[in-house]
């Protein structure tokens, strides 16, 4: 086989080779995965001698014979055609489209796909490729893909916390391009000495997740099954359903999500007079504590329906959770009632690709039914007050969140020390019991108390460009208040 580095060349050396012709790397990055489903696919059904579901005449084979105007028009059939099977390859080619305009440069993509063997190469090197690719994407700003794409030093600080277990199920219902599976999946294989039985229940009947997005949804299954996770013959466990709609009465072990951004939940209806027109979106569920039009609450309340009675979750939350009143203070009381909320990560701005973003990762424990809280303290860690970080310069990385995974003990989390004391009033560690929240206007959980030093220490200023980021994010959360605030006045 060929080493690792030259496979990675020819893909990125691609990549640039489109982007003079105006081809993005998302146009790239959607055009790569329907060839290399085809290529994998055929592979597959030489290997093992099994059908894959896909017709002769639009198979691999189809594809390698055309070129010109021949084979653009071919590729353009098959992407149609595919679009409307069933199981897998319909999820996957779903509203397909070409974006590479030169036949001649796709001829040359199938031609670099076809001289390598993708099913027998290590999942290491196809998802680093494939992963490498995503967080390109995710850069492109003006492609507004980096709303589904989160910071996997993140996503794996949040994994090595909770610490999933074998044989036990893992969903997230935004699951964007698959992160938290494989984080999971790397965790689980790389923990523990797995057995026979648990590797088939790893591959096929652990991950399940929601996405609405088509792109980010085929993304998810491509970057999949690249790491070996699912059948190329199954059936899809990613479902295109807004999640939010109902509860379908499935529980699951873990829940690991970070849920978009956006406050409100909207859909586009006609009025009296024909013109269409955002109507906000009010899941009326009887399992929900409190009924809104905040996306973020309702996906609080969704992951905590979806876990089983013993199961645990962490959820990337906005600031707003926190302390929004009404439906918020809510929601935040069952939680503490019905839950263990144990810890709360608050997050420093900079670190996700959509801009005006402060965020906290909170962790919790589904319990049965009790006339006693059972949230008794809560722990937590202020990642936020001096850090700075940029998504260029200065990006956070897996060792910046190592304090934060030893203080949260992962392997027996009763056994937690605080490092803030009266002695050490900037330590970032501490816990504040159920009766201090309880008591706060509104119930708030937005806690801060580390000294900011940008306001203590002039000499201490961060570097300008930090600074101009750091501002840049605050104006954008601001405006993003303010839009908030004048939706809820228009609502009443």
């Amino acid at each position: 086989m060929n080493n690792t580095a030259s496979i990675v060349s020819k893909v990125w050396s691609f990549c640039h080779t489109l982007r003079d012709d105006g081809v993005s790397y998302g146009d790239y990055l959607e055009q790569l995965t329907y060839l290399l489903f085809l290529k994998m696919a055929d592979e597959y059904s030489r290997i093992y001698k099994k059908d894959v579901g896909i017709p002769a005449e639009y198979n691999w084979d189809s594809l390698k014979t055309g070129k010109g105007a021949e084979l653009e028009s071919h590729y353009i059939t098959l992407l149609r055609a595919l679009g409307r099977q069933k199981g897998m390859i319909g999820q996957i080619f779903v509203k397909s489209q070409n974006q590479i305009q030169d036949p001649a440069k796709l001829y040359k993509i199938i031609h670099m796909i076809d001289a390598e063997n993708w099913v027998m190469m290590g999942a290491d090197v196809k998802g680093d490729i494939y992963e490498g690719l995503l967080e390109k994407n995710a850069e492109d700003v003006k492609s507004g893909a980096g709303q589904y794409f989160t910071p996997r030093s993140l996503i794996r600080a949040m994994v090595d916390c909770v610490r999933p277990e074998p044989d036990k199920t893992i969903a997230d219902p935004a699951c964007g391009t698959g992160g938290f599976f494989l984080a999971a999946y790397d965790f689980l294989i790389n923990y523990y000495n797995l057995d026979k039985g648990q590797k088939i229940f790893l591959k096929n009947q652990t991950f399940f997740g929601n996405e609405i997005v088509a792109n980010a949804r085929r993304l998810a299954l491509m970057n999949m099954f690249l790491h070996n996770i699912g059948e190329i013959t199954g059936e899809s466990t990613i479902s295109p359903n807004d999640s939010l709609i109902a509860d379908i009465g499935d529980r699951y072990d873990y829940v690991l999500t970070n849920p978009p951004f956006g406050k409100k939940s909207s859909i586009t209806i006609t009025n009296g007079e024909g013109k269409q027109e955002k109507e906000d979106l009010r899941y009326n569920r009887q399992d929900f504590w409190a009924t809104t039009s905040n996306k973020q609450l309702n996906f609080v309340q969704h992951v905590r329906t979806m876990l089983k009675t013993t199961g645990e979750a962490a959820v990337v939350v906005p600031d707003n959770v926190l302390f929004e009143g009404g439906a918020g203070e809510t929601v935040r009381r069952k939680l503490l009632q019905n839950t263990d909320l144990h810890t709360i990560l608050r997050l420093p701005t900079g670190i996700f690709y959509a801009q005006g973003v402060k965020a906290n990762v909170i962790f919790f424990e589904n319990k049965p039914a009790s006339k006693y809280p059972w949230t008794k303290e809560i722990w937590f860690y202020d990642f936020r007050t001096n850090i700075h970080f940029t998504k260029k310069k200065n990006q956070m990385t897996y060792n910046d969140l190592k304090d934060f995974i030893t203080c949260y003990k992962p392997e027996n989390r009763h056994k937690r020390k605080e490092t803030w004391s009266e002695d050490n009033p900037d330590g970032r560690w501490r816990k504040f019991t159920y009766e201090d929240i309880i008591s706060r206007d509104k119930t708030s959980l937005d806690i801060f108390w580390v000294r900011d030093e940008s306001l203590a220490d002039l000499d201490n200023l961060p570097d300008p460009d930090v600074l101009a980021e750091e501002i840049i994010e605050n104006l954008e959360a601001g405006v993003e208040s303010f839009k908030q605030i004048m939706e809820s006045i228009n609502a009443q």
